[in-house]
C-alpha cells in the first residue's frame, strides 16, 4: 500500500519483512544494517539472496538491556569491554538457536563471509543504539540508487516474520543519501568486532569442532554433579562428642541430606547396615533449626542401650524428644506438635502400608515437618513399599519431585506392570519386571530424595579419609551352609509332612466365614481377612517344621487340640468366630506366637453362628483337617532323634570359628529358642542367654552388657545368645562376629538385618561369619547333601504355590534361587557392584577439580549444547543430555527411535580416554537424531504434566462427591465450614489424605444413611474423620516454586561406526 511514497510492512496478511528483503536484496550490491543487535536467525533466512551481494556492513549497538544501558551512561566503554559484551551476546544467541542443519549452515557461512571480509561487523559504543535501519544499494543502472527500510524490526527471525511490527520502506533519493551518510559517520566511529565474532563461534559455542570425547565426558560429569561440587564439606555449629571420628562419607551424606530436605521436605538415610545412620541423622539434626521428634522401636529409645537415639542425641547436645513407634497413636494428644520442625522415623520400612491406623497418625505428625526416614531396606519388592513412605512428605498428586507431579500414577503403573505377569508361569519375566521397576524408581524418584551408599563404595571412594581415621571395615565371609542330615525314616516323615500341610489341609477351622451359605453376611474385607488367616496358619506350620522338630511337635499338638474343641462345639450346632481380634491375631502370627493366637481365638465368644448357616462341606473339611493333623502328630510322635540340634552342638564344640567364641543364634520361634538353651547347656559348659518379645527389661540389659561392644560396664556371663528376630534390628551385638541362622531366613533381607547386628563400623573383628542351617538326607557326598537341601527348599516353595509369597514376605525368589541367595555374601552386605556406583564418577570429577585446575576450568567453560564424536563398533547413534529446570534425562537415538537411558549407562557410553581422537561429525544425521531425543524428552515431560491432576484409585473421588453436594448447599455453611471444604478439596486433589482416612470418611457417611442428605450432618461427619493437621501443606510445598523452564540441550555425543586409530 503506497501513501505519500511510503510502504508500511507489518508482517501481516502475507506481507512479511523477510519476503520484502528477498525481493530487494537479490539486486543489492551493498547491504548496510544499523541495528540494536544482529541476530543470526535473521541472517540464515536470507543467506541465499545475499550470495550475490558484494559487501555487507553490520553496525550494532552492544546491547538493549537496562544493565548495559546504565553502564554506557556511566562511562565510555573500552574496546575490550565492548568486545566482551558482544561475545556474550553471540554466545547467548547461538545457545538459544534452533537445532537444525540450516542454523549451522547459516552460521558457518556467516563466519566464512567474515573471514573473506564480504561481511564486516562493527559495534558502536558511545550511546545506546536503538535504531533499526537497513540500507540497500542497488547496482549501477538499476531502478534507482537504493532503498531504506526503517522501523521496529530487529534482524531476527521473529522481527522478520513472526512479530507484529511497523516498518516503512523509503524510496526517495534524499532519504537514501541522508541514511547512507549518517551510517558512514557512525561506521567510522565504531569498533571492528568481525574477528571477535569468528573467535567466539569457533571457541565458545556448540559449533566448536575441537571438543574431544574425553572433554565432553568430563563436561557430562561436571554438569551432572554440579550441585555436589558446590557443597562446602563444612558442617556449622556442630558439637562433636568426645572421641568421635569425623568421617568424610558421613559429612557428605549430611550435606546432601540437608539440601534434599529443604527442596523436597523429606529424605531417606539408607546406607547399608552398620555405617552409622543414627550418627548421620544426629549430625543432620544439628544443621537444622527447630526441635526434633524421634520415632523408633522401644529398644532404640531406651537409654540403657548405648547406641539408642537418646544417647546419641545427648552426645551431640541436641534438643529432641523420643517416642516408641508403638505409641504413635498417643503422640498427637501427648505433645504439642507445633514445637517440632523435624521428624525422624527409624526403620521406616515398617510403614510400607498406608491403610493402618498407625500410618494415619504418622501422616498427621509429619504434615508440615521435615521428615527424615532411616532404613537400610526401605524398598523391598512392591513399588507400594516405598510409595507409602514418600507420601509422608510428598503429595501423591502434585508432588514437587522433578518430572513426576503424579507420583500415584507412576507407582500404579509400576504395580500394574507386575500384576500383568503370571508369577508362577513366567517367573523370570516377573523378576525382570521387578528389577526394571526398581531401576525406574531409583532413576526417577529416589535419586532426588535418598542417600544410599554401600561399604564397598565407602571403602573405594573414601579410602584416603578412612585410612586417616584408621578405620578398616571387617571382611564379610560367604555364608556357610550347615547341613543337618535326616535318616530314611526322618526324611520320609519330613517330606510327607510338607505335602500334607500344603495339599491336604483346608485350614477351615480358621476360615469359617468362607463357608457361610449366605455370602451377604460377610464383607469383602472380612473374606479377604479369612483367606489371609488360612494362609498364615499354613505358613506358620511350615516355618515351625523347618525351625525345630521340638517346636513343630508342640505346635501340631496345639492345632489338634484347637480343632478338637472347635469340632466338639460344631457338633453341638454352634460356631464361634473371632472378628474382634483379627488384627491382634496377625500381630501374634508375625511374632510366631501361636499359643497366644489359639488362646485369643478361644477367648472371643462374642459372635455366635448356628451350624445350619454353613454349607455342608464345612463339616467335612473340619473332619478331614483333624484326621490329617492327627496323622501328622502320630508320624512325629515316632521321631525321637533330632539331627539338627546334634549338628549345632557338634559345630559349637569342634568348629574352629565357633569354638570358645561369642555366638549369636537367631530363630523365629520362641519355643525353639528355649529348646536350644536347654540342649546346649546340657551338653556344654556354657550359659545360654535367650531373648524374645516376652523377655524382661533386665534380660535386655544383660544382652547389652554381654554382647554390645560400646557398653561401658562389660560383662562375660554368657558366650551364646539365642534370640528371635526382636533383636535383628536396633541392638548392637558386635562383641561377637558370628551369626547362626538356625531357621532358614526365607526372606534374605532378614539375613542382612541379622548380620547387621555384628557388622558395625566400630567392631574390633577383622572377619565376620554367618552360618545357615539346611535340612538334607544322609549322604557321604557333600555335593549331594547340597543338592538334596536345595530340593527340599524347592519343595517348600513349590508346594506352597502362591502362598510362598507369605513365607518369603513377598521377596520374589525362585525356588532354585533361594539357596544361592542364602549362601551369597552380597545378601548379607546388601552390596551393589561398586563399578555401577555414581560415586565412581563423582570422585573422578572431584579429583580433576583438585589436581588439574586448568582442565577443570576448561571443562566448566565448555558451551551449552557442547558436542563431540567418538567411534563405536555398532551402528551410529547419538546420546543426549537434556534438562528442564530440575528434570534431567538422558536419551539414546538410533534406528529412527529414541529411548531413555539412566546415568550409569550414559556414563559408561561416554567414558573416554585422554588421548581418544575425535572423528568428523555427520551433520545431517546428528540433527536428525538430536531432534528425536528432544521430542522424546518433551513428550515425557508433557505427559507427566498432563497426568498430574488425575484422581487416583483411592476413594478421593467418592469423598469429592460429598463435598460437591455440600458446596451446592453453601448458603447453610459458615465461612469456617466453607474454608474446611475448600481445604479438604485441595488436599483430595493433591492426594494428600491417607487411604485409611478416606475409608473412615466413607464408613462414617454410610452410618448416617438417610441423614447424609443433610449437608450439615454430612459435613460434621467428614470433619470428625479428618484431623485438622492433614489439611496443612507438606513442608516442601512452602518453598516450591512452580516456575516455567525451557528445555535445554546440555550436550550430545555422536557415536560413529569405526575404529580408533
Amino acid at each position: 500500500m503506497l501513501i505519500n511514497d511510503l510502504t508500511f510492512i507489518t508482517n501481516q496478511n502475507g506481507q512479511s519483512l523477510l519476503e520484502r528483503f528477498k525481493v530487494l536484496i537479490k539486486d543489492t550490491e551493498f547491504f548496510d544494517c544499523l541495528v540494536g543487535y544482529f541476530y543470526i536467525s535473521g541472517f540464515y533466512k536470507l543467506y541465499e539472496p545475499l550470495e550475490k551481494t558484494k559487501q555487507i556492513r553490520i553496525l550494532i549497538g552492544i546491547d538493549t538491556d537496562q544493565q548495559t544501558y546504565d553502564l554506557i551512561k556511566q562511562l565510555y566503554l573500552s574496546n575490550v569491554k565492548v568486545k566482551e559484551i558482544y561475545s556474550r551476546q553471540v554466545i547467548d544467541e547461538i545457545e538459544n538457536s534452533q537445532d537444525t542443519q540450516e542454523t549451522e549452515n547459516g552460521i558457518k557461512l556467516f563466519k566464512e563471509w567474515l573471514k573473506s571480509e564480504k561481511i564486516q561487523i562493527r559495534a558502536y559504543p558511545e550511546k545506546n543504539l536503538h535504531a533499526k535501519l537497513y540500507i540497500m544499494t542497488f547496482t549501477e543502472g538499476d531502478r534507482d540508487r537504493g532503498r531504506i527500510i526503517t522501523g521496529s524490526s530487529n534482524f531476527s527471525y521473529s522481527g522478520l516474520v513472526d512479530n507484529l511490527e511497523f516498518n516503512v520502506e523509503l524510496k526517495n533519493a534524499s532519504d537514501y543519501e541522508f541514511a547512507k551518510e549518517k551510517f558512514n559517520q557512525l561506521w567510522e566511529s565504531a569498533i571492528d568486532i568481525s574477528e571477535d565474532y569468528i573467535n567466539t563461534v569457533i571457541r565458545k559455542t556448540w559449533l566448536r569442532d575441537d571438543i574431544t570425547p574425553y572433554e565432553l565426558y568430563l563436561k557430562f560429569l561436571y554438569e551432572y554433579f554440579k550441585r555436589d561440587l558446590e557443597e562446602t564439606n563444612e558442617l556449622y555449629n556442630l558439637e562433636l562428642p568426645d572421641d568421635f571420628r569425623d568421617f568424610e562419607y558421613q559429612k557428605q551424606a549430611v550435606l546432601n541430606a540437608k539440601r534434599i530436605l529443604e527442596e523436597y521436605g523429606g529424605v531417606f538415610l539408607s546406607d547399608v547396615v552398620g555405617l552409622g545412620k543414627t550418627y548421620m541423622a544426629a549430625m543432620l539434626a544439628s544443621q537444622l533449626d527447630g526441635r526434633t521428634l524421634i520415632l523408633a522401636s522401644p529398644v532404640l529409645i531406651d537409654s540403657t542401650n548405648p547406641g539408642s537415639w537418646p544417647n546419641v542425641f545427648r552426645d551431640f547436645n541436641l534438643k529432641f524428644d523420643a517416642e516408641s513407634i508403638g505409641q504413635i497413636k498417643n503422640i498427637t494428644g501427648k505433645y504439642n506438635l507445633e514445637k517440632y520442625k523435624n521428624i525422624i522415623i527409624d526403620e521406616s520400612h515398617r510403614f510400607r502400608t498406608e491403610t493402618t491406623i498407625s500410618y494415619e497418625h504418622l501422616s498427621e505428625i509429619c504434615r508440615g515437618k521435615r521428615v527424615i526416614l532411616v532404613s537400610a531396606t526401605p524398598y523391598n519388592n512392591s513399588p507400594k513399599d516405598i510409595f507409602s513412605q514418600i507420601a509422608l512428605f510428598q503429595n501423591k498428586r502434585k508432588s514437587t519431585i522433578p518430572g513426576l507431579p503424579n507420583l500415584e500414577g507412576f507407582f500404579n503403573k509400576l504395580e500394574d506392570n507386575l500384576n500383568k505377569i503370571n508369577k508362577k508361569e513366567n517367573f523370570q519375566e516377573y523378576i525382570k519386571m521387578v528389577e526394571e521397576n526398581a531401576r525406574q524408581i531409583r532413576e526417577k524418584v529416589l535419586k532426588y530424595i535418598m542417600i544410599r551408599r554401600t561399604r564397598s563404595e565407602i571403602e573405594k571412594y573414601f579410602k584416603e579419609d578412612l585410612e586417616k581415621n584408621k578405620l578398616r571395615f571387617p571382611q564379610v565371609n560367604d555364608p556357610q551352609a550347615l547341613f543337618y542330615e535326616l535318616d530314611e525314616k526322618e526324611d520320609n516323615v519330613f517330606d510327607s509332612t510338607i505335602k500334607l500341610l500344603t495339599q491336604n489341609i483346608s485350614y477351615a477351622r480358621y476360615t469359617p466365614l468362607l463357608y457361610l451359605k449366605d455370602p451377604k453376611q460377610v464383607t469383602h474385607l472380612e473374606l479377604s481377612g479369612q483367606k489371609n488367616m488360612g494362609t498364615f496358619m499354613k505358613v506358620l506350620l511350615i516355618k515351625r517344621l523347618e525351625s525345630s522338630f521340638y517346636a513343630f511337635k508342640l505346635t501340631i499338638k496345639r492345632f489338634v487340640g484347637a480343632y478338637k474343641k472347635f469340632i466338639k462345639e460344631f457338633s453341638k450346632g454352634n460356631v464361634y468366630l473371632s472378628k474382634k481380634y483379627s488384627n491382634k491375631i496377625f500381630e501374634y502370627i508375625e511374632e510366631e506366637n501361636d499359643e497366644a493366637i489359639q488362646s485369643l481365638i478361644d477367648q472371643d465368644k462374642a459372635q455366635k453362628y448356628s451350624k445350619e448357616e454353613f454349607v455342608e462341606d464345612f463339616g467335612n473339611k473340619l473332619a478331614n483337617d483333624y484326621r490329617t493333623l492327627c496323622q501328622i502328630k502320630r508320624m512325629w510322635d515316632g521321631i525321637k532323634n533330632d539331627p539338627k540340634i546334634k549338628k549345632l552342638i557338634t559345630e559349637l564344640a569342634t568348629n574352629k570359628i565357633l569354638k570358645n567364641k561369642k555366638v549369636i543364634i537367631f530363630t523365629e520361634s520362641q519355643e525353639t529358642a528355649r529348646y536350644l538353651k536347654d540342649k546346649i547347656e546340657e551338653s556344654q559348659n556354657d550359659k545360654v542367654l535367650v531373648f524374645s518379645s516376652s523377655s524382661s527389661e533386665d534380660i535386655k540389659k544383660t544382652v547389652i552388657e554381654n554382647f554390645d561392644a560400646k557398653v561401658k560396664n562389660k560383662k562375660d556371663e554368657y558366650r551364646i545368645l539365642v534370640s528371635t528376630d526382636i533383636l535383628s534390628e536396633g541392638v548392637n551385638l558386635h562383641r561377637s562376629n558370628i551369626i547362626i541362622n538356625y531357621d532358614i531366613p526365607w526372606n534374605p533381607t532378614k539375613m542382612m538385618q541379622r548380620a547387621g547386628r555384628i557388622n558395625r563400623i566400630d567392631t574390633k573383628f577383622s572377619d565376620l561369619y554367618v552360618f545357615n542351617f539346611f535340612p538334607t538326607r544322609q549322604s557321604n557326598d557333600q555335593i549331594q547333601l547340597q543338592e538334596i537341601a536345595q530340593a527340599k527348599i524347592n519343595a517348600f516353595l513349590t508346594l506352597l504355590g502362591d502362598d510362598a509369597a507369605v513365607l518369603t514376605e513377598d521377596e520374589p525368589i525362585g525356588s532354585h534361587e533361594l539357596f544361592g541367595k542364602l549362601t551369597s555374601k552380597s545378601t548379607i552386605t546388601g552390596e551393589d557392584d561398586p563399578e555401577n556406583s555414581e560415586l565412581k564418577y563423582l570422585s573422578l570429577i572431584q579429583d580433576i577439580r583438585k589436581n588439574n585446575t586448568v582442565l577443570f576450568e576448561k571443562i566448566k567453560k565448555l558451551p551449552k549444547k557442547a558436542r563431540s564424536v567418538k567411534y563405536c563398533k555398532q551402528q551410529d547413534f547419538l546420546v543426549t543430555y537434556l534438562r528442564k529446570g530440575k528434570i534431567e534425562k538422558f536419551y539414546c537415538a538410533k534406528d529412527n527411535e529414541s529411548n531413555e537411558i539412566d546415568f550409569i549407562e550414559t556414563a559408561k557410553l561416554l567414558e573416554s580416554t585422554v588421548d581418544e581422537k575425535r572423528p568428523s561429525m555427520p551433520i545431517k544425521d546428528f540433527f536428525d537424531l538430536l531432534n528425536l531425543n528432544k521430542d522424546k524428552f518433551s513428550n515425557a515431560v508433557e505427559t507427566q504434566d498432563e497426568n498430574s491432576s488425575k484422581m487416583g484409585r483411592d476413594k478421593s473421588k467418592e469423598v469429592m462427591k460429598y463435598l460437591k453436594f455440600i458446596n451446592s448447599k453453601r448458603a447453610s455453611l459458615t465461612d469456617t465450614q466453607e474454608d474446611f471444604v475448600r481445604k479438604l478439596k485441595k488436599k483430595l486433589e493433591e492426594g494428600a489424605i491417607p487411604k485409611g482416612i478416606l475409608s473412615t470418611i466413607i464408613k462414617s457417611v454410610e452410618i448416617l444413611k438417610k441423614q447424609a442428605s443433610d449437608p450439615l450432618k454430612l459435613l460434621g461427619s467428614i470433619q470428625h474423620a479428618v484431623p485438622e493437621r492433614l489439611l496443612m501443606d507438606h513442608y516442601a510445598q512452602n518453598s516450591f516454586e512452580n516456575e516455567s523452564y525451557k528445555t535445554e540441550v546440555i550436550l550430545s555425543m555422536y557415536f560413529k561406526r569405526g575404529l580408533n586409530e
